[in-house]
């Protein structure tokens, strides 16, 4: 394979409607989405979900909370090396705002979340344009949002760089 093909090439599994992608965000809030389905895909589509439907949740200073309870209640560890990482989810909450940005008015909410899958944001290597491995694997990436040191990563308002709280 050609590199230029492993960058556009990249296989996800795509939502079939609204409500396949409201339940992957309500499960993630009510603890009860099985394990086996919390994968890549369902990340960005619970992102997507609560940027557009739950205004009453502030993303930004409860998705630790929320991701990291979820993990715990199905027996996941949220320790050094598995579990939560906070670098790569605020990577890709700053991706899903961009995406959002640039999405039509009325826009359904399962093509929303699918033509991100389908974007170069939501490859699930999409973090490594912006950090180096070492610096993402990294226990204090994981721990806390740091700031890239590949490039800078874009802001939904395309006038600030992202900044780790």
């Amino acid at each position: 394979m050609r590199k230029s093909d492993a960058m556009t090439d990249h296989p996800f599994r795509p939502f079939a409607d609204d409500a396949a992608v409201r339940a992957v965000g309500e499960g993630l809030l009510t603890r009860t989405l099985p394990r086996a389905d919390w994968t890549h895909e369902a990340h960005l589509a619970a992102t997507i979900w609560l940027l557009r439907e739950r205004p009453d949740i502030d993303v930004d200073a409860e998705i630790a909370a929320i991701i990291s309870g979820y993990n715990a209640s199905v027996g996941g560890v949220n320790d050094d090396s598995q579990g939560y990482h906070d670098t790569i989810t605020r990577c890709f909450l700053a991706g899903a705002r961009l995406h959002l940005v640039g999405r039509p008015a009325g826009e359904s909410l399962v093509a929303a979340v699918n033509a991100l899958l389908a974007s170069p944001m939501g490859r699930r290597d999409w973090p490594l344009r912006f950090y180096s491995p070492a610096r993402l694997c990294s226990v204090a990436a994981r721990r806390g949002a740091i700031a890239p040191d590949v490039a800078a990563l874009p802001a939904a308002d395309q006038g600030r760089e992202f900044r780790a709280p």
